[in-house]
């Protein structure tokens, strides 16, 4: 595997507000994708009083190849975690709160009134601006319906990798599958929607510029453009870190294609900076 890049590594920070963060989160018991997924900036958004929300469990019904989540039998849902979670945003005094959760392909709906529930659980105690990254609710609209009702500030879903990595990457997932959930969503509501993929798993630069021209066409208004990181030997390899230059190149590639709101760069994650990414989407 090739050897880390200098601009890939993070210092560990711990100071009050990082640790106020960890106690709120283990007093509500709430789990974090920053700490399920292994999140390089985990550190630097708690320095932030901030963190983005795993609900739903800590454990995955599929096994997509390059998350550090664990697949396997879920438990039942905690019906207290939304109220949690909106006391978390509360106590946390957030300005604007991230929602993601584990893939639920067990339930019914795919979770999806369970995330109506936090949203509606935070507006009555916060007037948080939200942001939700779901899974693809197997494409079924009624569940996409339940969303908008919600009516989340930002709906987000990952598109994750380019079409020939997909299957590889993952294996339960299909592409036309998120790309027609994200357009469901934009024509439907006036949500505004965001994806983002991973690069360093074997594309090329046509491939990009190609899942780019898909999501723009499927009405995406922000974008997000990170480098994949091996979570562990059992995980997918890195084929390719991409240099600072090339991702300024990415840069270019998205204003090409029609993007004018995106975050793009070596530990650009879903989440990353997403209050500035909604606000820029409002100007």
């Amino acid at each position: 595997m090739p050897r880390l890049p200098e601009y890939l590594k993070r210092p560990i920070i711990d100071t009050e507000t990082t640790k106020t963060v960890r106690r709120i989160l283990k007093t509500k018991c709430l789990n974090t994708v920053c700490e399920g997924a292994r999140c390089p900036n985990k550190a630097e958004c708690y320095s932030r009083n901030t963190a983005t929300f795993l609900i739903m469990g800590s454990v995955c019904t599929r096994n997509c190849r390059y998350c550090n989540i664990s697949p396997a039998r879920p438990e039942p849902l905690d019906l207290e975690e939304p109220k949690h979670v909106a006391e978390a945003v509360k106590e946390l005094g957030l300005k604007f709160a991230v929602i993601t959760s584990v893939t639920r392909d067990d339930l019914p709906d795919g979770g999806a009134e369970h995330f109506k529930n936090c949203i509606e659980e935070i507006r009555k105690v916060s007037d948080a601006k939200i942001e939700i990254l779901t899974p693809d609710f197997k494409g079924d609209t009624k569940a996409l319906d339940t969303i908008i009702s919600a009516r989340p500030d930002v709906f987000n879903h990952n598109i994750e990798t380019v079409r020939s990595v997909f299957k590889n990457a993952r294996p339960q997932g299909d592409y036309d599958c998120s790309l027609n959930v994200l357009k469901y969503i934009k024509e439907n509501s006036d949500i505004v929607t965001k994806s983002g993929l991973m690069v360093g798993l074997s594309e090329g630069i046509n491939d990009i510029e190609q899942t780019l021209l898909d999501l723009k066409h499927a009405g995406v208004d922000i974008v997000t453009i990170g480098q994949y990181i091996q979570p562990s030997k059992q995980h997918l390899e890195v084929a390719k870190y991409y240099t600072l230059e090339e991702f300024e190149e990415l840069k270019e590639l998205a204003r090409k294609v029609g993007f004018k709101n995106f975050q793009i760069g070596p530990l650009v994650r879903s989440s990353y900076q997403a209050k500035n990414c909604f606000e820029e989407s409002l100007r």
